[in-house]
């Protein structure tokens, strides 16, 4: 199962004479981070709010709003209104000064921190139930989300890897060709300088032993094969979090495939590596958003 880093999810519950209404939303991110708003009583519980949402989601940007809304209206909260007054003189002053007039300003302050308050200063444990079960099933419906992307992503990052695959099976047919012609070509280069007649036949099979050895590429064949299979195996197991493994073994399969391109010596391996990075450079976006 893969969980992409971008997700959403929201619930709503009744209680009482009240309405509970959750928003969980999240984008990607190296680290956990999380944005919490909600109403002022509730601030005595973020620590607890805050390792209920990050233990679930492990990683990514997230933020999450509370919204709790009474079906009795605004006698059910309480008014700081010397604070309010304090706003309004403020702001009325400044909107005399600049020649502003602003209908919305009354509404404008009650939504400012701590002039509009529950009045209700003590939440009751069944309130606290009623949110946190709230909370549970945004975040349910959050994780659903986040698995169905992650399901898309997950088949298009296999795709792309058995095709990194399929172009390294490729290169066999070519290896044969570039020795041949590493040979042709230092035999011409020796003739050039010395004529064939002068040519030291051990001197010649000394050079081209020289050139294999730093031509050849079995060993960044087999690591990059071992990569792009421990890549699926990791990709496919029951972990959640995986990213950032999937990430470091993404710049194993990029060093072999650079080291791969360095020692071609051919222009046909050099394409197949060309379509290799592409679709590393693919493979590498779509890890950046996983958990």
């Amino acid at each position: 199962m893969l969980l992409s880093m971008t997700g959403y999810g929201r619930a709503t519950n009744n209680w009482e004479d009240k309405t509970i209404q959750v928003e969980v939303r999240s984008l990607n991110s190296k680290y956990t981070d999380l944005r919490l708003r909600c109403s002022q009583n509730l601030r005595e519980k973020e620590a607890q709010l805050r390792k209920m949402v990050t233990d679930f989601a492990h990683r990514g940007k997230l933020e999450m709003s509370i919204d709790i809304t009474s079906h009795l209206g605004d006698d059910q909260f309480g008014l700081n209104i010397p604070l309010f007054k304090k706003y309004f003189s403020a702001l009325r002053e400044l909107s005399t000064e600049f020649d502003y007039e602003d209908k919305t300003l009354m509404s404008a302050i009650l939504r400012l921190p701590n002039v509009a308050a529950s009045s209700d200063g003590e939440m009751s444990k069944e309130e606290w139930k009623a949110i946190t079960d709230t909370i549970s099933a945004a975040l349910e419906k959050f994780q659903a989300f986040r698995q169905q992307e992650g399901a898309a992503t997950a088949n298009d990052l296999t795709e792309r890897i058995n095709t990194i695959s399929s172009l390294l099976e490729q290169v066999s047919p070519h290896e044969q060709d570039r020795v041949e012609a590493i040979r042709d070509r230092l035999y011409r280069s020796l003739d050039d300088k010395m004529g064939k007649d002068r040519i030291d036949e051990s001197r010649y099979e000394q050079e081209v032993l020289f050139y294999l050895e730093k031509m050849d590429i079995n060993e960044e064949k087999m690591r990059l094969a071992q990569h792009c299979e421990y890549f699926l195996e990791v990709l496919n197991n029951k972990t959640q979090a995986k990213g950032r493994k999937l990430s470091f073994i993404s710049q194993e399969i990029g060093r072999e495939i650079n080291t791969l391109g360095a020692k071609a010596y051919s222009s046909n391996i050099q394409r197949l590596v060309v379509g290799m990075k592409d679709e590393l450079e693919k493979i590498k976006e779509q890890t950046a958003n996983i958990v």
